[in-house]
């Protein structure tokens, strides 16, 4: 059976920041996690990938943990990612230019907690 799945963009090693904590919630709560950073290699025991676009399989979600600025440019790759139909920008990765951009792209947008969405408290990773 296919599990639903989410890249975690802005994954970090650190598991204090959010970007693990995405990644143990997703996890913790039955999702086929895919983390996404620049150099990393595994985090949290999953493979990690350079861009959404290098994830082999079909990914449903996206949930950001970078800076706007960042997300403005990832988020044209997000669009070119087949299955993606929802994006979240956490707090501290959304702005209104990002939002505008990511619905030009046919993105269901989501500007809140996504640990929070799928039930979980991050205080608790």
């Amino acid at each position: 059976m296919n599990k639903k799945s989410v890249a975690i963009v802005g994954a970090s090693p650190n598991r204090a920041k959010f970007g693990n904590k995405a990644v143990r919630a997703f996890r913790e709560k039955g999702y086929r996690v895919f983390p996404v950073h620049p150099s990393e290699k595994v985090i949290e025991g999953e493979p990690a990938y350079r861009s959404v676009l290098e994830i082999p399989e079909r990914v449903e979600m996206v949930s950001f943990y970078i800076p706007p600025s960042i997300g403005l440019k990832v988020i044209e790759e997000v669009g070119k990612k087949e299955g993606v139909q929802i994006v979240y920008l956490n707090p501290g990765a959304e702005n209104e230019a990002l939002i505008q951009k990511g619905r030009a792209l046919g993105l269901e947008i989501r500007a809140t907690c996504s640990i929070v969405a799928i039930g979980a408290n991050p205080s608790q990773y």
